[in-house]
């Protein structure tokens, strides 16, 4: 009998604070997902947006990658939410439900969420099913900063340009002539 008790309690999962960590912060990311596709309100949708990417930020910190969660923070919160929300403040959207497109749009996308999250599943298993990750010594930040500004350097310009005649769009629409 003893032999048994022991077996069971050397094979128990072992929890660690950051284990708990995740769990709490990917509960909140998914609840703020959930609450950006469900919400009649633009701009109540673009605040649960900065939630999920703040989240997705300390999962980056629980990770050890701290430039990327500080760049998370300033590109996706600083930049892309703030660029939504004056997108939306600029070309007046509409701010209520539109009865027309809820109803028969919502079987179809829902049939398409279940679809999209079959195969990701199925290719993230399929990928990723016993191998685990290990990491000899961390990456430094000069190291990461050098890939990006020198592999990268053509698509990260190409997504600061974007940004910029997303802006430019939205003022030349918002404007009254």
């Amino acid at each position: 009998m003893s032999a048994l008790f022991a077996a069971v309690s050397t094979t128990a999962p072992i929890f660690v604070a950051q284990n708990v960590f995740f769990g709490i912060i990917a509960l909140l990311m998914i609840v703020s997902a959930l609450k950006v596709v469900t919400t009649s309100n633009v701009v109540h949708a673009a605040l649960w947006l900065v939630l999920v990417l703040a989240g997705a930020a300390a999962q980056f910190i629980l990770l050890g990658s701290e430039f990327v969660a500080v760049t998370q923070v300033l590109v996706y919160i600083g930049a892309v939410v703030v660029l939504f929300l004056f997108g939306v403040m600029l070309t007046r959207a509409s701010m209520g439900d539109d009865e027309t497109v809820a109803s028969e749009k919502r079987s179809m996308a829902a049939v398409v969420a279940a679809l999209l999250l079959a195969v990701m599943s199925i290719a993230l298993i399929d990928s990723f099913s016993d191998d685990r990750l290990v990491i000899d010594q961390p990456q430094l930040v000069t190291t990461v900063a050098d890939s990006i500004f020198s592999q990268y350097i053509v698509p990260f310009e190409a997504v600061s340009v974007l940004l910029l005649a997303a802006l430019i769009g939205a003022i030349v629409v918002a404007r009254k002539d």
